[in-house]
């Protein structure tokens, strides 16, 4: 399709196999794939090619981190990637996802808040981005306005699979 982005290519240097459990974090470079279970975070360092990918097989319980993960599997915890999350037809998050590139297939099921990358835990604009340039005017304050917090709105969409 035009002005689809490649997939990450990334050899995969690190493999937890399907009769592996793990207990622990794991830190990474590379490609890192997970057909066993991990309970404890994972995160991608140093590269920014790195490259995640976790099978229908695979499971963890915790946090991920990582520029490019692809999940096919189930993740039971946050994940924050930094450049492209790839759900497929089976995976499962049960946690907040932020993001800043997002793919989902029909039967990937998400049970949390989808953050764009651009944004913080509360779904506002990054200090600096999104806010209005000098030449665009910004809306007077009333008295009211400045007294009571604003309540800004938040991006949540939950997709649930078949």
């Amino acid at each position: 399709m035009l002005g689809r982005n490649r997939r990450p290519r990334s050899t995969i240097t690190t493999l937890v196999g399907a009769d592996t459990r793990v207990r622990g974090d794991v830190e990474f470079t590379g490609g890192f794939h997970v057909d066993g279970y991990i309970k404890g975070n994972i995160k991608a360092v140093g590269d920014e090619r790195s490259v995640l990918s976790i099978s229908e097989r695979g499971c963890v319980e915790g946090v991920v981190i990582a520029p490019h993960v692809l999940l096919n599997g189930t993740v039971k915890g946050d994940v924050h990637a930094s450049e492209r999350l790839e759900l497929g037809t089976k995976a499962r998050i049960i946690g907040n996802i932020q993001y800043k590139l997002i793919g989902l297939e029909i039967g990937a099921e998400v049970n949390g808040k989808l953050i764009h990358a651009d944004t913080d835990r509360a779904g506002r604009p990054r200090p600096g981005q999104n806010e209005p340039g000098p030449s665009e005017a910004r809306p007077a304050q009333t008295e009211r306005q400045g007294a009571a917090r604003q309540i800004e709105p938040v991006r949540t969409i939950n997709v649930v699979g078949e």
